[in-house]
């Protein structure tokens, strides 16, 4: 158990980050198992009503496939995918749409207005927030690359602040679903990654982090000595060339790499299977996970 001095000593060691970060934007792109683990569920609600009675502006952006996948499959739909990304035609769409905004989204808004935050629930349709556009997935064949139309899969093409900067200044905390829509008036399902990327760089925010489900980045990952803390943007880069950062940690990185590139200041990749995750990479001084920095 911790001293009463214990406690103080804790709350004073995380006095100057208050200070640093009061009235700060800090985008949060909520998923994997934190989203699935209700223990974890409940330590994530926690540290974002934490980070907003201390005056830092959340804007969360989540995920859900895992519950689109499962819906599909409740509606006898098979999942397939296409170098990572799910093939979507015009009814897994609209199922994705229905799982991200009615159910997840939803869910997010509930758990923290119960904890005496003001949360609002957000697509990227509301007041035209994210412009989309339709993205091809590249399939290797030798050397060459292939282009193919996997159907209502998106990537954002503009992000419209201005919606997200009202309800900030109104002092409640955007829940963002990554779906966009199209100039032809198409929803399109976005990566939650490269969304919250482009809404933090957008916003200018302080920070972008992205929970994940592994402690950050290694240059080998069998190897734990060689877990590496920061990340400049040309050494990221050249990881992904060489092939130290592989699978699915290249689009977490691209994504930090996306944010500094269009105006947020850090990015950081932890680990959100821990325990109250935010908390340590804010309001500590050694942190968790990997920083992608200028």
């Amino acid at each position: 158990m911790f001293s009463e001095q214990d406690k103080a000593a804790i709350l004073i060691e995380a006095l100057p980050y208050i200070q640093e970060f009061y009235g700060k934007t800090i985008v949060i792109k909520y998923g994997g198992n934190a989203m699935l683990n209700d223990a974890l569920k409940e330590k994530v609600m926690q540290d974002i009503t934490l980070m907003k009675y201390v005056g830092i502006r959340p804007v969360i952006v989540h995920g859900g496939g895992p519950d689109i996948t499962g819906f599909l499959k409740r509606v006898g739909k098979k999942s397939e995918f296409v170098s990572g990304l799910r093939v979507t035609d015009a009814e897994t769409v609209e199922i994705a749409e229905m799982v991200l905004d009615g159910k997840v989204n939803s869910e997010i808004v509930t758990l923290l207005n119960r904890r005496g935050v003001r949360a609002v629930g957000l697509s990227g349709k509301d007041a035209g927030l994210i412009e989309a556009k339709k993205k091809l997935a590249d399939v290797y064949e030798g050397d060459k690359v292939k282009q193919v139309d996997i159907g209502y899969v998106g990537e954002v093409a503009k992000v419209n602040t201005a919606i997200l900067e009202d309800l900030l200044e109104q002092d409640y905390i955007p829940i963002i679903a990554p779906i966009g829509v199209g100039a032809d008036g198409a929803s399109y399902n976005i990566n939650a990654d490269y969304v919250a990327a482009e809404i933090a760089g957008a916003l200018h925010a302080e920070k972008l982090l992205l929970l994940t489900d592994i402690e950050g980045i290694y240059q080998d990952y069998h190897d734990k000595d060689t877990f590496i803390s920061t990340l400049t943007q040309e050494q990221a880069k050249e990881y992904i060339k060489n092939g130290t950062i592989t699978g699915g940690m290249i689009p977490k990185v691209e994504a930090c790499l996306c944010a500094l590139r269009t105006g947020a200041g850090k990015t950081h990749i932890i680990d959100g299977r821990l325990d109250h995750a935010l908390i340590l990479e804010i309001f500590t001084s050694q942190g968790i996970g990997t920083q992608v920095v200028r």
